[in-house]
């Protein structure tokens, strides 16, 4: 499964998760992101943002991009796009490290951010605006920076899943094996006793024209 489409799986079960709740006539936009990026320090990483909605792509399309610390308790707007132009806050943390690489008309807000640091572990949210569908809800991605990627606990769980189907695997193939080896051993027993059988009716017929034999002579002598 490719990233856009666990991206789109999230949309379907947010959308299934509204109807539920008999939300969706108040929701007009669904925006989505990943929910965890791990980044490298000092490398650069790109934030995917995107929406779904029923209307029109509008030219007055828009997208904003907060972030809130992982010690802080309030967020700070660093960037926004709309009509064509996208702004970068010039006074927060990101403002000569943030770039907008997304493309409006593919309903794609994604940033890159370069030159990762520590501090940059936090959450960033996306919203979008796509008029008259401005009725929606945010969506979030948590960024942890790492000297080194941890292993996933996906890699991990594929490791476990692919050791099982190895063990499996051998299972079959031995208990094959040894179908095999015991069909080909009944086998052999099978024409090891119609071989002997054929020798002894062969003898038998020997000793039944022998017996005849002798009691010819026998009468002839008499």
């Amino acid at each position: 499964m490719t990233y856009k489409h666990c991206l789109l799986n999230v949309v379907v079960q947010s959308f299934l998760f509204d109807c539920l709740l008999g939300l969706v006539p108040g929701i007009a936009i669904w925006v989505y992101t990943s929910w965890e990026r791990h980044g490298l320090v000092g490398s650069e990483i790109k934030l995917y943002c995107s929406f779904f909605s029923w209307r029109w792509l509008s030219e007055d399309v828009s997208f904003s991009w907060s972030y809130k610390p992982e010690a802080a308790k309030d967020s700070i707007s660093i960037f926004h796009f709309a009509r064509g132009q996208a702004y970068v806050d010039n006074k927060g943390p990101f403002r000569d490290r943030l770039e907008f690489v997304g493309n409006p008309k593919r309903r794609d807000g994604s940033i890159l951010i370069r030159n990762l640091e520590y501090n940059d572990n936090g959450t960033f949210t996306c919203d979008a605006k796509n008029p008259p569908d401005i009725v929606g809800r945010p969506s979030s991605v948590k960024l942890l920076v790492f000297d080194r990627v941890p292993t996933r606990a996906g890699v991990i769980t594929g490791a476990i899943i692919g050791s099982v189907l190895g063990v499996v695997i051998l299972i079959l193939a031995l208990y094959y094996l040894m179908r095999f080896l015991v069909a080909r051993r009944v086998l052999s027993l099978k024409k090891g006793k119609k071989k002997s059988g054929k020798e002894g009716s062969q003898q038998r017929q020997v000793g039944v024209k022998d017996v005849l034999t002798y009691l010819q002579l026998e009468i002839l002598e008499s």
